[in-house]
């Protein structure tokens, strides 16, 4: 009996330190790969003559972003595929949302404008200039963006919302989450602004986490507001409790909404339809019913989907009963 538990003391230490020992060799491979990545030189740099971005567009004040005759593809993608010589305008102060199948482009649009990618032919312009000839930092800095699912820290909600101008005041932080109908719930937090949202905001509903991206957004208060599908990951009910603080969000701003449910932009000033990686209709909701095409046809399937769903509910409940 002595000696067996002389053998368990000798290897619960040793079997410790193998834990340890194999910690330390998984954390040195993931440093090495860390020093790897920080080496890297990044494929989208800052031309040496690198231009800020002008306060306004000198060639047509009316126009806020272009995309001229933009080419297009990932490189893991073949070359008939991506955008094909997409081309379209963004009115100063206007909402332009982008619609299409999945594949058709969407995603690619904003991620060019924030020049994430370098297009491979054509331009994307912001105030008239190609977003190549300008400071990275100065593009960035002019777009605000409401994500589908908005990144949140383990700290407070003040400290959430400060995220978008980290030298705000109270009265700012105040009036942005009045303007992202935020307010009356921050005010009944045990604590306030000063009350943890949890990692990665777990103590958050889904609409409060959208109305504090949309509060940070208005902080930062930027000309551009790229809306990625903000409210398409919310029950009907929370996102139209959501879309009014968007609508606040798109007052005297350029927008550009990347949508899936249709109903979210039927006020939209413009809406582009993608299909293959070009533009297949363009105009508002109406004019795009009338044409009857492929607009029609995604609006027509989800008024569908729509009824058939509350039918479903219906016979449930009522079954139910």
């Amino acid at each position: 009996a002595c000696g067996l538990a002389y053998t368990i003391n000798l290897f619960i230490p040793l079997n410790f330190l193998g834990t340890v020992y194999n910690a330390v060799v998984m954390a040195m491979i993931d440093l090495t790969h860390l020093s790897e990545l920080l080496a890297e030189t990044p494929d989208v740099t800052d031309a040496s003559d690198a231009i800020e971005l002008p306060p306004s567009n000198a060639s047509d004040p009316t126009v806020a972003v272009e995309f001229d005759n933009v080419f297009f593809h990932y490189p893991t993608q073949s070359d008939t595929s991506g955008l094909k010589g997409l081309s379209f305008k963004m009115k100063k102060g206007t909402t332009t949302a982008v619609v299409g199948p999945t594949g058709a482009g969407k995603t690619t649009v904003s991620r060019l404008l924030f020049r994430f990618y370098d297009v491979l032919g054509g331009a994307v312009k912001i105030n008239g200039v190609d977003v190549r000839a300008m400071k990275q930092k100065d593009v960035r800095d002019a777009i605000g963006v409401v994500p589908q699912h908005a990144s949140m820290f383990n700290d407070s909600v003040g400290y959430n919302i400060k995220y978008g101008k980290r030298d705000a005041t109270q009265e700012d932080l105040d009036r942005v989450a009045k303007d992202a109908q935020i307010d009356s719930f921050i005010k009944a937090l045990p604590e306030g602004w000063d009350t943890l949202v949890g990692d990665r905001g777990l103590k958050l509903s889904g609409g409060e986490k959208q109305r504090t991206a949309i509060a940070r957004c208005l902080l930062k208060d930027p000309p551009i507001v790229l809306l990625d599908e903000a409210t398409s990951a919310l029950d009907t009910l929370t996102e139209s409790s959501v879309q009014a603080a968007l609508d606040r969000l798109g007052e005297e701003r350029t927008v550009l909404v990347i949508a899936h449910r249709l109903g979210t932009i039927r006020n939209a000033d413009n809406i582009i339809v993608l299909k293959d990686g070009n533009v297949a209709e363009q105009g508002t909701h109406e004019e795009l019913l009338a044409l009857n095409g492929t607009y029609a046809d995604m609006w027509n399937m989800q008024i569908h989907s729509t009824s058939d769903s509350r039918g479903n509910l219906l016979e449930t409940e009522s079954n139910g009963d």
